[in-house]
């Protein structure tokens, strides 16, 4: 399963040095709220200009493994006065056969002379700069299409049905996130998952400033040509105030994904501080005035407040060791984890339909809702934290750490990480103008 969860360790922020140019020599690394983030201060780079792009790169035997043969889709918005050739040049394929091809019918011809601003263009690259496959809009909401098939272009009837592709996406800050995620071209889904994923460690209320850039490496779910949806961010950069944080997402060989720093740290919490998203602590790990015994009484727990039927998520990997009734605990859900730990969650009002004994889970998934049943006077949650089955205080207790990557994942990794991360490099590569160059 792949869920993306609500803590952070800042103490897991470490200094990654950048280079302007193709390679990227380093970079830091953020998840949003299952990340650590490594930063650099003091770096400073020409805001990327807000567009979709690709360009080819050399690739080793490791890292084509990634998906090099996929169609690597670009995308470039029309501007005032773009003829066809123009856009093309933007987009660092050669425009001739295709232009060509498209002329040489009378719908082609209209189709090059009805490109109007503000429309954006799509166009499949491959690695060595050669287009496969072009989508212009047309102003009655069709798409032309030309295919390249057996190396010879052709007109197209439709866009291709369901499939994904690789996309990247880079953008400057000019008001908000949002307004320069749409002008990159960047679609919606994927611009809330960016915010979830740096969210933690950049308050986008408050943290943004004009010229902070983003970019973003991810595989779009398409539908007649259209993106319908995100599948994954592969891989995603943001710079604030001068700090650069980055993520990238892996799969090791039991198909278990997250994401980790370009050297292989896992930056995903082995456990979260809460099994709820919004919530505030009611009753802390104490000596309390039980409300309901009307006696002075250990609280081995802690408890938070919650409106009746909020989504009660596992803190961890683990499996189900226990579900059902238990005396005041009322309807209770016990974990088993890895290193002696388990955790209890009690007072539910039911259970998710997959919680069984024996079942494994995984951090974040909903195991339950919050109730009252048991010995409480409201809704909320009763939850604690054990080790060796003796209980600790779940807000103080040092959380364990998530296992690193095996060694016989880490070459794999570094490989992919290399790889994706030198093209979201070059999304700010900008190339010196013919009269600035000596």
């Amino acid at each position: 399963m792949r869920a993306v969860e609500p803590e952070i360790l800042a103490q897991s922020k470490s200094l990654i040095r950048t280079r302007t140019g193709v390679a990227l020599v380093g970079t830091a690394l953020s998840l949003a709220v299952v990340s650590a983030l490594a930063t650099v201060p003091g770096q400073s780079q020409a805001p990327a200009q807000p567009r979709l792009v690709t360009s080819p790169i050399s690739l080793s035997p490791a890292v084509v493994a990634d998906g090099g043969k996929a169609p690597f889709v670009r995308i470039e918005r029309i501007r005032a006065g773009d003829t066809l050739g123009t856009v093309l040049a933007r987009l660092d394929t050669s425009s001739s056969d295709v232009i060509s091809a498209i002329a040489a019918s009378a719908e082609g011809k209209s189709v090059l002379r009805s490109l109007r601003a503000g429309r954006a263009l799509s166009a499949a690259i491959d690695a060595d700069g050669t287009l496969q496959a072009i989508d212009i809009p047309r102003s009655d909401g069709t798409v032309y299409r030309l295919e390249r098939q057996n190396g010879e272009l052709s007109v197209a009837d439709a866009p291709p049905g369901t499939g994904s592709v690789t996309r990247m996406s880079s953008g400057t800050i000019t008001s908000s996130l949002f307004a320069a995620a749409d002008e990159a071209g960047l679609p919606d889904a994927a611009t809330m998952k960016l915010a979830e994923l740096f969210g933690t460690e950049i308050d986008f209320h408050t943290d943004l400033r004009k010229g902070d850039s983003f970019s973003v490496l991810y595989e779009a779910r398409t539908r007649n040509g259209a993106v319908v949806g995100v599948e994954e961010i592969l891989a995603a950069e943001f710079i604030n105030r001068g700090h650069r944080y980055a993520v990238v997402y892996f799969e090791d060989a039991d198909g278990n994904g997250g994401y980790y720093t370009p050297e292989g740290r896992n930056l995903k919490q082995a456990f979260l501080r809460s099994p709820l998203e919004f919530s505030r602590v009611t009753s802390g790990f104490k000596m309390r005035f039980h409300p309901i015994k009307k006696a002075w009484r250990k609280h081995t727990g802690v408890d938070f407040g919650a409106s009746q039927g909020t989504a009660i998520k596992a803190t961890s990997n683990g499996r189900v060791q226990f579900v059902g009734t238990k005396g005041g605990y009322g309807k209770t859900v016990i974990l088993r984890h890895r290193n002696n730990i388990s955790t209890l969650y009690a007072h539910m009002s039911g259970f998710a339909s997959s919680v069984r004994p024996g079942q494994p889970v995984s951090q974040g998934d909903v195991i339950g809702y919050v109730g009252s049943t048991g010995w409480a006077t409201g809704p909320h949650l009763h939850y604690e934290f054990r080790k060796s089955d003796q209980p600790v205080d779940p807000m103080s207790v040092t959380l364990p750490e998530a296992e690193p990557l095996e060694k016989r994942d880490l070459s794999r990794f570094l490989a992919l990480a290399e790889q994706r991360l030198a093209r979201l490099a070059m999304l700010n590569y900008q190339p010196l103008a013919a009269s600035e160059q000596d």
